[in-house]
């Protein structure tokens, strides 16, 4: 699943290739893909919106839309984006289409068929069931080292758990979770209100620092308008991880080989040496 640096990859290459473009029609071809609306309304609601504006919430891609409409968009597993020319066939798990005023269409396939979309009032928009429990964004003001080590002190699940949950960190997953925990040296088992300010301090410096390479990364990859989803940071060189998906493999700092455990039914890798409990 795309995690939050990913994600703004894919919002900002959005944005720049349809700011100030207008819906001519949309079409949901899968009703549960927008389980509260209807295919019809669906389709009634966007047409002739302008796309303002794409930006992000947590790992949720938001369209803001002319007449005071928001489009939430999340892509799950394994939901992506293309800008397609007329010539160009829908990919085979096509779910929604919108159309513009020229030869271009904009589609939306989910080979998994997990994604969400949504339309809701903007002024609203802090309101929705999607966003409104979300923590705060990870480079906000909000989001300080207070914030983070007393909802720590709060929980008694794994720390592990504890990072990937939205509601506790925004836009950490499996992979950036994972490095943040062998950057600051903290076993992924450890429960989460036990860590100490000093470690949760190294845990918090790690976790921005590693999203804000990400995002800086994923700033600097061209914007390929048929395959928006293919330079997802999380999905090019494996060899920058210092544990994830590394299972067995030496350990870059101890040679120590990577150890793997499943935690709340995902992968959690780590070095045995390096984040001893």
């Amino acid at each position: 699943m795309p995690e939050l640096p990913e994600v703004e990859h894919i919002s900002r290459s959005l944005d720049s290739i349809l700011r100030g473009r207008t819906i001519a029609a949309a079409k949901l071809l899968r009703a549960k893909l927008a389980p509260d609306s209807t295919p019809s309304l669906f389709a009634r609601s966007l047409k002739n919106r302008t796309i303002n504006f794409v930006h992000r919430r947590g790992k949720h891609i938001l369209f803001d839309l002319s007449g005071g409409g928001t489009l939430v968009v999340h892509l799950r597993m394994s939901g992506r984006f293309s800008l397609l020319p007329a010539e160009r066939e829908d990919p085979k798990f096509t779910h929604a289409v919108f159309y513009f005023g020229d030869d271009t269409r904009l589609v939306f396939d989910d080979q998994r068929h997990f994604g969400l979309m949504k339309i809701v009032e903007t002024a609203r928009l802090n309101d929705s069931k999607e966003l409104k429990k979300l923590a705060p964004e990870p480079f906000s003001s909000e989001f300080s080292l207070d914030y983070f080590h007393r909802t720590l002190r709060s929980s008694k699940r794994s720390l592990k758990e504890f990072l990937v949950d939205q509601t506790k960190v925004t836009g950490l997953g499996n992979i950036y979770a994972a490095e943040a925990m062998f950057t600051a040296g903290i076993h992924p088992a450890v429960k989460a209100h036990k860590v100490s300010r000093p470690r949760a301090e190294k845990l918090f410096d790690a976790a921005l620092a590693i999203l804000e390479e990400a995002i800086s990364y994923g700033a600097n990859l061209p914007v390929d308008p048929e395959n928006l989803e293919g330079n997802y940071f999380s999905a090019g060189d494996t060899t920058a991880w210092y544990v994830y998906d590394r299972e067995g493999e030496a350990c870059k700092r101890c040679k120590t080989p990577i150890a793997r455990v499943k935690q709340g039914a995902r992968s959690t890798y780590f070095c045995p040496a390096c984040q001893r409990r």
